[in-house]
C-alpha cells in the first residue's frame, strides 16, 4: 500500500511565506518611481508622458526624458493607436524593471512611474488627445479586491487556527477541544488483565476484589440499603503496580475501562479543564457499569487556597471544583467507579479524600520477599531459563525493588542473554541484571589511571571491612572498581538478609559508618581524601538528618519531631521558611554533625585496627577488579554476630 504523505502546519506555513516572497519579488515597486495625481496630469499636459497603462487600482507608464516632449500625432484616431506609433515594449499586468527597460533601450533614458488613479471620465479623452499610447480602462474592480484583501486572507487565517484547535483538541474539531481524552478500553476476553497478572501486592488486591464483587452483583448490597462506593484511591511509590491493580480490577469485573492522567484535564484555554471533567462523566454515566481510572491525580488535586494566585493555578482549582461536584452527583444506583492513583496523597485536597468522594485508600506499597518472588515467577514465565536460575535467591538480592524494577530486571537479563548469543538465561545474567540495575552500566573501557585505580580499590575496601565488622551494617555482597552508570568509579554492594520495617539506632548508625568507610580508608592508606565519596557523604548526611529531625533520636531534644513542613505547609507558606527557631535550627546542624564526625572516626579506628585485612582485600581487588561474598569471607573471616535489633523484639 501506497505511503501518503501528511501535511503538517509546518507546510502551510511555508506555502504561505512562498507567497509573500513571490509578491516581494515580483509586485513590488522598487524601481519605479510613485507620483501624485496632481503630478500626472501636469507632465501630460507638458507632454512628457509616452504610454501608460491602466488597471483597476493604479496607473503604471514610462515617462520620457526630461525636457524632451512627445509630439502629438494629430492624425491618430481617439480610441485608436496611429499606424506609425509602435511601442516600444509590450506590458503585462505586472511592472517591468527600469533596468530591463534600459537594456533594451540603452540610447533613451526613460522613468517609469506610478500614481493611484481617480474617479477621471476625461482621463481617456486627454490621453487620446496628446496620442498617448495606453492599455486598460478605467472601471469599478471592488468586488475582487473585497475577495483579495479581506475573505482570503481571513479565511487562510481562520484556516490555521483550524488545524490548532483540531490538534489540541485531540482531533475533536474546533468546537470539541473541551471534550474527554479519556481512552478507552473494551472488555477484550483475550488479552484482559486480570487478579492473576498483578503479585506483590496480595492486600491490595484483597481490598479491590470487593469493588469487583460491586460492579458484577450490585443489587446483592443494594437490596440491603449499601450504597456503591464512589472512589478507590491507589496510593504507593512509583511502579508498584497501581496502574496495572486499576486494569485487573477492570478485567475481572468485565467493564469498560476508561484511563486518563491528571495532565489530560489541564489546558491553555480557560474553562477546558471543568468542560472535559463534565464530559468524562457525562461518557461514563453512559456507559455504566465501568470503572473511570485517573492516574496521578495530584495533577489537578492538589490542596487548594495555597500559593500566589496565577492563572493557571485558579482553572486547576476550577477543574477540581468542577470534579468535586461530579462525584456529589453521582446517582447512588448507577455503577461508576472512580479510581485515582498518586504516589504523594499528603498534597490532595481535603475535600477529595472526605467519605463520599473518595471512599477508600488503599496502599500498595513494595513488595516483600514472597511477594518479589511471586513478580519474578510472572515475568520470568515467557523467558527461556536455565536450571541454575534460583527465583528465590534472586528475591532475596533485591531487597526494596518494586514491581517495574524485577520487570526491568528480567528484561535486561534476557537482553544481556541474547546479546552474548546464550541459549537460555542463567542465574549470571539476572545477577548481572541486578547489578546493572542498581549501579548502572558497566564501563569497562573507561581508562583510568594506576594511581586513580589504587585510591578507588584502597575506597571499596573500607566500604567493605567497616561494613563487615560493624554491628547494623548489611553484609557485603560484591565488591568491584570497574566503573559503572554516571560517575560511579566502583561500588561495594550490600543487601538485608530480610526485609526490615523498623531499625534501631545503632543500625542506622552501622549504616553511617560503612558508608564512611571509603574516605576513612583514603585517610587511613594516602594520608589525604579525595572527590570519590560525595556519594557516600550525601548518604550519610540523610540518614543522619532523618534521626535526628524525622526519628526523634537527638540526644539533646529526645523523642521530639523536628521535620521540615510537609508539601502542603510549604505551599502555603512559601521557599524558604521554617516553623523551628534559630536556637533550634543550630542545634539540630550541631547534632547532625556531631553524629558524622563520631561514625567517621570509629570507622577511621577500625580500618587502623584492621589494616592488613584492608592490604590485603585492596591488593585482591587490583588483581581481580570483582570480588565476590565467598572471596570476602575468605579474606576477612567470617561475619561476627551483629544483629543488634534482637534487643528490641527477640
Amino acid at each position: 500500500m501506497e505511503k501518503r504523505t501528511k501535511f503538517s502546519l509546518n507546510y502551510y506555513i511555508i506555502i504561505f511565506l512562498t507567497f509573500l516572497a513571490i509578491d516581494s519579488i515580483f509586485f513590488s515597486g522598487h524601481d519605479v518611481r510613485e507620483i501624485s495625481y496632481k503630478e500626472f496630469r501636469d507632465c501630460l499636459e507638458r507632454n512628457e508622458i509616452e504610454s501608460v497603462v491602466i488597471t483597476p487600482n493604479k496607473i503604471h507608464g514610462l515617462m520620457n526624458k526630461p525636457g524632451v516632449s512627445k509630439k502629438v500625432d494629430t492624425n491618430s484616431t481617439p480610441g485608436g493607436k496611429d499606424k506609425s506609433f509602435e511601442p516600444k515594449m509590450k506590458y503585462t499586468p505586472w511592472r517591468v524593471k527600469i533596468k530591463e527597460y534600459e537594456k533594451k533601450h540603452d540610447a533613451e533614458l526613460k522613468r517609469q512611474f506610478m500614481v493611484i488613479p481617480l474617479e477621471d471620465h476625461k482621463l481617456l479623452e486627454d490621453l487620446q488627445a496628446h496620442g498617448i499610447d495606453y492599455r486598460g480602462k478605467l472601471e469599478s474592480d471592488w468586488l475582487k479586491n473585497f475577495f483579495l484583501n479581506w475573505i482570503i486572507p481571513f479565511a487562510f487565517i481562520f484556516f490555521i487556527w483550524g488545524i490548532i484547535f483540531k490538534r489540541m483538541g485531540g482531533g475533536a474539531g474546533v468546537m470539541n477541544v473541551g471534550k474527554s481524552k479519556a481512552k478507552i478500553y473494551a472488555e477484550d476476553p483475550k488479552n484482559r488483565v486480570t487478579f492473576n497478572d498483578v503479585a506483590g501486592i496480595d492486600e491490595a488486591v484483597e481490598e479491590v476484589r470487593e469493588v469487583v464483587d460491586f460492579l458484577k452483583n450490585s443489587a446483592k448490597y443494594t437490596r440491603l440499603g449499601a450504597k456503591l462506593p464512589k472512589g478507590v484511591l491507589l496510593v504507593g511509590p512509583p511502579g508498584t503496580g497501581k496502574t496495572l491493580l486499576a486494569k485487573a480490577v477492570a478485567g475481572e469485573a468485565g467493564v469498560p475501562f476508561f484511563s486518563l492522567s491528571g495532565s489530560d484535564f489541564v489546558e491553555m484555554f480557560v474553562g477546558v479543564g471543568a468542560s472535559r471533567v463534565r464530559d468524562l462523566f457525562s461518557e461514563a454515566k453512559a456507559k455504566a457499569p465501568c470503572i473511570v481510572f485517573i492516574d496521578e491525580i495530584d495533577a489537578i488535586g492538589k490542596s487548594r487556597g495555597h500559593g500566589v494566585y496565577t492563572a493557571g493555578f485558579d482553572e486547576r482549582e476550577n477543574t477540581l471544583n468542577q470534579m468535586l461536584s461530579e462525584m456529589d452527583g453521582f446517582d447512588p444506583q448507577v455503577s461508576v467507579i472512580i479510581m485515582g492513583a498518586t504516589n504523594r496523597v499528603s498534597v490532595l485536597d481535603p475535600a477529595l479524600l472526605r467519605p463520599g468522594r473518595f471512599d477508600r485508600q488503599i496502599l500498595v506499597d513494595r513488595p516483600d520477599m514472597k511477594g518479589r518472588m511471586d513478580i519474578f515467577r510472572i515475568h520470568t514465565s515467557r523467558l527461556v531459563l536455565a536450571r541454575d536460575v534460583d527465583l528465590q535467591k534472586l528475591a532475596a538480592e533485591t531487597p526494596g525493588f518494586a514491581g517495574a524494577e524485577i520487570a526491568n530486571v528480567c528484561n535486561e537479563a534476557a537482553l544481556l542473554a541474547s546479546r552474548n548469543n546464550k541459549p537460555e538465561i542463567a542465574m549470571k545474567q539476572f545477577q548481572d541484571a541486578i547489578e546493572r540495575v542498581i549501579a548502572g552500566l558497566e564501563k569497562k573501557n573507561k581508562i583510568i589511571n594506576p594511581r586513580e585505580r589504587r585510591v578507588i580499590a584502597y575506597h571499596e575496601s573500607g566500604h567493605a571491612i567497616v561494613g563487615h565488622f560493624t554491628p547494623g551494617a548489611d553484609p557485603v555482597r560484591k565488591v568491584t572498581i570497574v566503573p559503572h552508570g554516571i560517575g560511579a568509579l566502583g561500588y561495594t554492594l550490600q543487601t538485608p538478609l530480610e526485609d526490615r520495617y523498623l531499625m534501631s539506632r545503632s543500625e542506622l548508625v552501622g549504616k553511617i559508618k560503612g558508608l564512611l568507610g571509603g574516605r576513612a580508608a583514603e585517610e587511613v592508606v594516602f594520608s589525604a581524601i579525595s572527590t570519590g565519596a560525595s556519594n557516600d557523604l550525601e548518604k550519610a548526611t540523610k540518614i543522619a538528618k532523618d534521626m535526628i529531625q524525622v526519628y526523634g533520636m537527638s540526644r539533646r531534644m529526645p523523642n521530639i519531631s523536628l521535620s521540615e513542613q510537609d508539601e502542603r505547609d510549604f505551599l502555603a507558606q512559601g521557599a524558604g521558611l521554617s516553623h523551628h527557631s534559630e536556637k533550634v535550627m543550630q542545634m539540630i546542624d550541631e547534632e547532625i554533625s556531631e553524629v558524622i564526625q563520631t561514625c567517621y572516626k570509629e570507622a577511621k579506628q577500625l580500618l587502623q585496627k584492621e589494616g592488613g585485612k584492608l592490604e590485603k582485600l585492596a591488593q585482591t581487588l587490583l588483581e581481580k577488579e570483582v570480588i565476590e561474598e565467598s572471596d570476602i569471607q575468605a579474606i576477612l573471616g567470617l561475619r561476627p554476630d551483629v544483629s543488634v535489633f534482637k534487643k528490641l523484639g527477640e
